[in-house]
């Protein structure tokens, strides 16, 4: 500890942001917009992202205006977007995050980063090396041409061969040369031509078109093919501004099919493979001196950013929209517990008002009412059933309910109940209780 040197935050911040723009330097991006924004600066804030990842990346108001995106205006949340970007890290907040440089509809955009990853994957394989190239027959008697058979490419191709050497003979594979299925076409005409083994070169192309149009001559199966074929290959794909990835793994490429024409049926084959030659060793030596004076470009640039005057500026407009949104949020917050806090009190002084207590004694008293009735009716109802059972009883026991059924009770004129024929003499007088009077008589 008392000899390794402590950073403080900020260093560190500062260190990885120089290693994270100096390794991987700018990067192409795919994704999904989200949390866009537009600050009253100029410059755009905003996250990519996929189903698995997001990243946060800013925008620089000299960068974004050179955007054209196909429907106008500003970019929209879940639009989808190609960038080139450059690596960095935010520095007062230690974020990492991009500084975007471009930015386009991911359209088209995505099939030219296809283009170039496949590229980068098969010249890793070594499929375009110069050295695994077959060279052109000097003599050429019989040329295969894989396209289709009703295109223009195919009617300029036996012009031309017509018109230099009408000798040669000329073997059409007709193939799909655009949509879905074209690819596998494509590969199944050059692997039959290899198998027939009837030809001496073998040309595989077609008109012009847009990026998608050509887009079967940059399948991996259809380069594959071309690598694999043991006839040597001249791709002859659209216009000479088209370039396809059938172009560089081609034993020869012509820029259009009339030149691959003119190539095979050319009387100056030797003198065109030692040009050919010469370009390759030409290009091969340029690309190694321009790929030098890229790197250092690189890393002068890296320095003259790291030193630009510029690039603290935009640290310090992007504080400043932050500490702005950091403001309008906190304003926000403190507006809205200004506009409750009368709302809070009101309630609390609702609480604490006699009228609640009044209310709530007299919602008590009501309740208590309530419960009373109900507790009196439920004893009256009681008492009533109480005293039906005692009526009842009382009729089981009472002389009155035996007489109903047809008894009576006789008493003699002291009122004394007569139960014997012995305590009776004649003339005297009677009352007979009956259910339903009495009856006076005499004994005779």
């Amino acid at each position: 500890m008392n000899n390794q040197h402590i950073l403080q935050v900020s260093e560190l911040t500062k260190k990885v942001r120089y290693l994270l723009e100096s390794e991987l330097n700018t990067v192409w991006l795919c994704g999904e917009i989200s949390n866009f924004m537009a600050a009253n600066s100029g410059h755009w804030y905003l996250s990519l992202k996929d189903s698995k990842s997001q990243v946060k990346c800013a925008m620089f108001k000299g960068n974004n205006r050179r955007v054209r995106l196909p429907l106008g205006g500003l970019p929209k949340n879940g639009q989808q977007v190609l960038v080139r970007a450059k690596v960095s890290l935010y520095e007062p907040r230690g974020d990492f995050q991009l500084i975007i440089e471009q930015l386009e509809d991911a359209g088209e955009g995505i099939l030219r980063q296809q283009f170039e990853q496949l590229k980068n994957k098969l010249h890793a394989e070594g499929l375009f090396d110069p050295f695994a190239k077959q060279a052109i027959p000097s003599q050429i008697k019989s040329v295969g041409v894989v396209t289709s058979a009703t295109g223009a490419a195919v009617k300029d191709i036996l012009s031309v061969l017509k018109r230099r050497n009408p000798l040669i003979n000329v073997i059409i594979y007709p193939t799909l040369v655009q949509g879905n299925e074209a690819k596998f076409d494509i590969e199944n005409a050059i692997n039959i031509a290899n198998q027939r083994n009837e030809c001496d070169v073998l040309i595989i192309g077609r008109g012009g078109g847009s990026l998608e149009d050509l887009w079967s001559f940059n399948e991996e199966n259809v380069v594959r093919a071309i690598y694999n074929s043991r006839i040597p290959t001249i791709s002859a794909v659209g216009h000479e501004i088209d370039t396809t990835l059938s172009d560089f793994v081609a034993d020869q490429r012509a820029p259009t099919p009339s030149a691959a024409a003119e190539l095979v049926s050319s009387d100056v084959k030797e003198h065109n493979k030692a040009i050919n030659l010469l370009e390759n060793r030409v290009a091969l030596s340029t690309q190694r001196h321009v790929s030098n004076l890229g790197k250092q470009l690189v890393s002068i640039q890296q320095r003259l950013n790291r030193l630009h005057p510029a690039q603290k500026l935009h640290i310090q407009q992007q504080k400043v929209d932050e500490l702005t949104m950091r403001l309008n949020q906190s304003f926000e917050r403190r507006k809205t517990s200004l506009l409750q806090k009368p709302q809070l009190l009101r309630n609390r002084l609702l609480v604490q008002s006699p009228l609640n207590k009044i209310r709530l004694q007299q919602e008590r008293v009501t309740d208590l009412q309530s419960r009373l009735v109900s507790a009196m009716l439920t004893l009256n109802s009681q008492k009533q059933i109480q005293f039906k059972h005692t009526i009842e009883q009382l009729n089981l026991v009472s002389p009155l309910a035996t007489i109903a059924r047809g008894y009576s009770v006789t008493k003699n004129a002291k009122g004394k109940v007569i139960t014997s024929v012995q305590q009776t003499k004649s003339n005297d007088k009677l009352s007979i209780q009956l259910s339903d009077g009495i009856v006076q008589a005499k004994v005779i």
